[in-house]
């Protein structure tokens, strides 16, 4: 157990002001949504060291090595318009994540739309971290948002094989581990910066979009159903990708994932 991570509370601020820290549990996402279908206040982040059964986008299991990575998951309760603030939180803990990361590791980053945290370092891209957002319904309205984020952290050459596609860490990246509370701390304290901005009217749009990685090139969108190939142009206002086919019509994708570049 790692007793700084198990003893967390953030000093200052609102986002991670509480913390609860679990040794295993199924999902920290799951829980969260419980305390927020119950009342719990903003800024509220479950902590774990191994997720029974954490999850990624479109159904997939989230996989990490018990003690190596950052598991957390937030509570927001955004201001109205929901529909309007809810995915632009999304943007706002995609910035401040990969800015946390890249100032503690030292490591150049990109956001792989919607919501991965990439590096290329030899131009072939690998994952070192993912975010998975869950509306809070309540009365059969949305009420809050749960974003959780996994970083693969000190996760151990030998241990990739077993993870995801394309996974890496940064103790692989930089060569040597790096402190998760720091980097806890450096997350939560980047993001309330820009939630404050974004509850005053701030949009982070355009720098979520500069922070994009394969913008203007040739991708590949994976949905349920289908492969698609095209040139990604940009996203709406609602962040959905927004893609060129080789027809020359464009489709708007809210959900789906880019892999790989198209040769």
């Amino acid at each position: 157990m790692d007793r700084a991570l198990a003893q967390y509370q953030r000093s200052e601020g609102v986002l991670g002001a509480h913390a609860h820290y679990f040794k295993q549990i199924s999902s920290t996402n799951d829980w969260l949504v419980e305390q927020g279908g119950q009342g719990a206040p903003e800024g509220l982040v479950a902590l774990a060291e191994f997720q029974t059964s954490g999850r990624g986008r479109l159904g997939r299991r989230w996989e990490a090595p018990s003690g190596t990575c950052l598991l957390l998951s937030l509570l927001f309760r955004p201001p109205a318009p929901f529909e309007y603030v809810a995915p632009r939180l999304t943007m706002v803990c995609g910035i401040a994540l990969l800015d946390a990361v890249a100032g503690v590791a030292a490591v150049p980053l990109a956001l792989k739309w919607p919501n991965d945290l990439i590096v290329e370092p030899d131009g072939a891209w690998r994952k070192v971290a993912g975010m998975l957002s869950e509306v809070g319904m309540v009365a059969q309205r949305p009420d809050f948002l749960v974003i959780g984020i996994g970083v693969n952290v000190n996760v151990p050459a030998e241990a990739l094989t077993g993870l995801a596609p394309n996974a890496s860490s940064l103790l692989v990246e930089t060569g040597h581990t790096i402190d998760r509370v720091i980097l806890l701390d450096s997350f939560l304290e980047r993001a309330e910066a820009l939630y404050q901005q974004l509850r005053a009217g701030w949009d982070p749009r355009a720098d979520w979009i500069a922070r994009l990685a394969w913008m203007g090139q040739s991708v590949q969108v994976h949905t349920p159903d289908e492969i698609i190939t095209g040139m990604a142009e940009g996203v709406d206002e609602a962040g959905a990708l927004i893609l060129r086919l080789p027809s020359s019509l464009q489709r708007c994708f809210a959900v789906g994932d880019v892999t790989l570049r198209a040769s």
